[in-house]
């Protein structure tokens, strides 16, 4: 059903072909969360005492973030396959070169605001994507409260030192933006506060305040106070639900299917996904709901929609699942009417234009869509037919064609399959494992 095709020139090239395929049933655990592994490794690094992170995210993005840690001074020790303690240091260190982010704008945005506040001297690099992202939202807080910084675009150089709190009004809901002047807050004069049009994603709060950090929040105001560095933690990584987003959408698509989706997270501010499912009259239901590092976790199980309603996504919903909007458009080539994603130009500095990827993709397999600078509309059912999906390095456009070719008539090429590593290891195993193939009857 699914098959890479590796190239060993330099970083591999992989091509993913999918066939299409009956039903998907059966269990998941879906990768570790990405945003609350970066957190983990980044928080262990100013904790007053050790810590232990077990089931982080081994994907790249998140290995960049470690290997950054490391570079500062974080010691770590691996304790199992899945499980390690890690060690911060009081001060800390200079690095001899530039910090390289890869592909991750997380690791670049929220370590700036904790080089920000203390005297280093640091050029953040990345791959040629990430090259490609704005960095100024994160430069104007950062240089309000007293950073220097060079850079519209990485590469980003920081010489940090003291810095005073603001009270910064953010034209964006953008966890990173938050996250970053919140973590460069911590180590300012006085109070730092954020407000943000909408709510964005609230990792960084809950696992502050479940390190003993004291934070308040009004409306969407959110502030700390100085001087404050949190206890070390034990923190058991729980599913990512922008990686299970795939699974559950293929679910929803595919007849006869069920699907476990186990230990994910189930932060609301994540979980734009689940209102979504309601909206197109996909049955689900949540259970075992429990806190890890004041973050919740679940179960969810999730059965095939008998009738696919259109569904609306804007305004405070965009930030609530504004990674999995590229699967989310696949969903909507097959329900009965005009889907509509509005709010949501933060798609067009993702790892790609990501509405202009997933238009021209869905187009290329007869889908009807109209685009517009902040979304689109795609109206439905439309039998898809298999195409050649260029990937540009984007590993939810891979992943979300991936699940288009399950359905479509034919088989699906993907180029640039290799960028799923970034955050799902293993995706194309799962589908296999979790996929009956058309033909298995026979």
């Amino acid at each position: 059903m699914a098959e890479g095709d590796g190239k060993a020139q330099g970083k591999a090239e992989v091509k993913l072909t999918i066939n299409p395929v009956c039903s998907i049933n059966g269990s998941i655990r879906p990768p570790s969360d990405k945003s609350l592994t970066h957190r983990a490794y980044m928080f262990a690094a100013f904790a007053s005492s050790e810590s232990v992170v077990r089931n982080p995210l081994r994907g790249e993005d998140c290995e960049n973030t470690l290997r950054a840690m490391i570079h500062l001074g974080l010691r770590h020790e691996m304790l199992g396959p899945e499980e390690l303690r890690l060690i911060p240091t009081k001060e800390w260190m200079q690095p001899y070169g530039p910090i390289d982010c890869g592909n991750s704008g997380t690791t670049m945005r929220l370590l700036a605001g904790l080089v920000a506040s203390r005297p280093l001297n640091i050029t953040f690099i990345g791959d040629a994507s990430l090259s490609k992202r704005p960095m100024g939202r994160i430069r104007t807080p950062l240089e309000l409260m007293g950073a220097e910084i060079e850079g519209e675009r990485p590469p980003l150089t920081i010489r940090g030192g003291s810095l005073k709190g603001i009270d910064y009004i953010s034209p964006v809901a953008s966890a990173q933006v938050k996250s970053c002047t919140l973590l460069a807050g911590l180590r300012a004069e006085g109070i730092t506060s954020v407000s943000e049009p909408s709510l964005s994603r609230d990792h960084t709060e809950r696992m502050l305040r479940a390190m003993g950090c004291q934070l308040t929040t009004e409306g969407l105001k959110v502030s700390i106070e100085g001087g404050q560095e949190g206890h070390g933690f034990e923190f058991n990584v729980p599913g990512d639900i922008s990686s299970a987003a795939f699974f559950v959408v293929a679910t929803a698509l595919l007849p006869n299917s069920r699907l476990e989706v186990i230990e994910l997270s189930v932060n609301p501010t994540r979980t734009g996904l689940l209102d979504v499912l309601t909206q197109c009259q996909t049955p689900f239901a949540l259970f075992d709901i429990q806190e890890q590092l004041g973050e919740p976790v679940g179960s969810l199980v999730v059965e095939t929609a008998n009738h696919l309603q259109p569904f609306s996504i804007e305004g405070d919903l965009v930030p609530r699942l504004i990674d999995e909007i590229p699967v989310l458009a696949v969903l909507a080539t097959q329900c009965e009417g005009t889907s509509i994603i509005r709010n949501a130009k933060e798609l067009r500095v993702k790892e790609s234009d990501r509405i202009e990827l997933v238009a021209n993709g869905l187009r290329g397999m007869g889908a009807k869509v109209e685009t517009f600078e902040d979304g689109m509309a795609i109206t439905g059912p439309t039998k898809l037919r298999a195409t050649k999906i260029d990937a540009h390095g984007d590993h939810r456009i891979a992943m979300a064609f991936a699940i288009a070719g399950l359905i479509a008539e034919g088989t699906t090429e993907i180029d640039g399959a290799d960028s799923i590593a970034t955050s799902f290891p293993g995706f194309e195993v799962e589908l296999a494992r979790l996929c009956q193939p058309v033909n298995s009857n026979l």
